[in-house]
């Protein structure tokens, strides 16, 4: 398939181009499309470049400054990306709130170099100032006059410099230039150049699996090993964040899972965290329903203790894949052919008679408030329906903790 992103240099004042701005694109219209959330296309901008041809080789072994929403800084999503081959655009509505400020020092302290973007001065940015290495001020939004007065002040910061953009004619050059900005970006000098290459698609079902699998407190490095090996593009990205330059790669990586355990379970959620905020995070409904699954996937686990504690694993993974065939929107059994499920898990999900198969439809039965279904399926067990708010209450504070864990917040 083809991949999309368009770049815009960054000239000195001699008019040399010393870096470039990333922008997102998901076609041949050189527009960022106003469907896709922005920390989506942060996230696809990385997976499709970064982890593709590479920045170094996008931005022509100079430096990239890349847009990063407020949530993409939250979920520290520049972490993912080599410190030196970037500068961490700040967005002109990101909120300079705490959380911010605490994301930002930490990426700082990292070694990563911030730019803020559509600069416009307000006492909450002040602090914000102490980790910027470049200010950059849109000069359609804020003139070049009241530039002027606020330069002298902003020049009292050791070590910053300053970016004019969108100048669009050559007095604007020569304005921008007599103020001192060091920097210069706008259609005077070129527009967005497009840049096409070849991905390989990813298999959407692979993705939700490993993203499925990932979410468990205690995951398995070795079935996520096996979901990767069944899919060339997401191994070959995987191998890509290896040798990014983000880690001391010090002996070949001979397999999948040596390269996911190299990675750590930290980074290895993040990445594969950034993979499903990429493909799975275009509108609201599949996050919903993986939020769902989760929470099922627990209350599936809480349940099989008391009847059967020998599946609740496989009871786990019940809840888990119980909203697999809504998030592809394709039917059960096609969506469990390609996928490596024990055969008891497989069973329950095609609603074949068992134990697995009885409380899984105990929960959906719970959870959409039919009593009789629900007292049924609790005979059919030999459970006390008393238990069942108690044990679904641990399941939703179980499952908004875990979210709020693996999100970062």
């Amino acid at each position: 398939m083809k991949v999309y992103t368009a770049r815009q240099a960054i000239l000195n004042r001699r008019q040399q181009t010393v870096a470039y701005e990333l922008f997102f694109r998901d076609g041949i219209e050189n527009a960022f499309p106003r469907h896709v959330k922005p920390d989506v296309a942060t996230s696809r901008l990385v997976l499709n470049q970064h982890l593709n041809i590479g920045f170094k080789n996008l931005c022509r072994n100079k430096m990239a400054l890349i847009n990063f929403s407020q949530q993409s800084l939250l979920d520290h999503v520049p972490a993912l990306l080599p410190p030196k081959d970037i500068v961490i655009e700040v967005l002109e509505d990101v909120e300079p709130n705490d959380e911010i400020y605490a994301a930002c020092r930490q990426l700082f302290h990292a070694g990563y170099r911030f730019a803020l973007d559509d600069f416009v001065y307000h006492p909450d940015w002040e602090r914000f100032l102490n980790f910027a290495k470049l200010i950059k001020f849109d000069i359609q939004r804020t003139s070049l006059d009241d530039v002027a007065a606020l330069l002298p002040l902003l020049r009292m910061r050791k070590g910053v410099r300053f970016l004019a953009e969108k100048i669009e004619t050559h007095e604007e050059f020569t304005q921008a230039k007599d103020l001192g900005f060091d920097f210069f970006q706008g259609y005077f000098f070129c527009v967005p150049e497009m840049v096409e290459h070849t991905d390989i698609e990813a298999q959407h079902h692979m993705i939700l699996a490993i993203y499925l699998e990932v979410l468990k407190p205690n995951f398995s490095y070795s079935k996520l090993a096996m979901y990767f090996e069944r899919d060339l593009s997401l191994s070959y990205k995987l191998l890509r964040f290896i040798n990014s330059g983000l880690f001391d790669v010090r002996e070949p990586i001979g397999s999948i899972k040596q390269a996911l355990i190299y990675l750590g379970e930290e980074q290895a959620r993040k990445f594969i965290c950034l993979i499903a905020t990429a493909h799975l995070g275009g509108n609201n409904k599949p996050l919903e329903l993986i939020r769902m699954s989760i929470l099922r996937a627990r209350f599936c686990e809480l349940l099989c203790a008391k009847v059967a504690p020998a599946l609740t694993g496989m009871a786990f993974l019940c809840g888990l894949f119980s909203l697999v065939d809504a998030l592809l929107g394709q039917p059960m059994d096609q969506v469990l052919e390609r996928l490596p499920l024990e055969d008891e898990v497989k069973q329950a999900l095609l609603s074949q008679p068992g134990t697995l198969c009885s409380v899984l439809a105990l929960v959906k039965a719970y959870e959409s408030g039919s009593w009789f279904w629900t007292q049924k399926h609790s005979n059919a067990l030999k459970l006390e329906e008393n238990i069942l708010p108690d044990l679904y209450s641990q399941a939703v504070q179980w499952s908004e903790a875990f979210e709020a864990n693996t999100s970062g917040k």
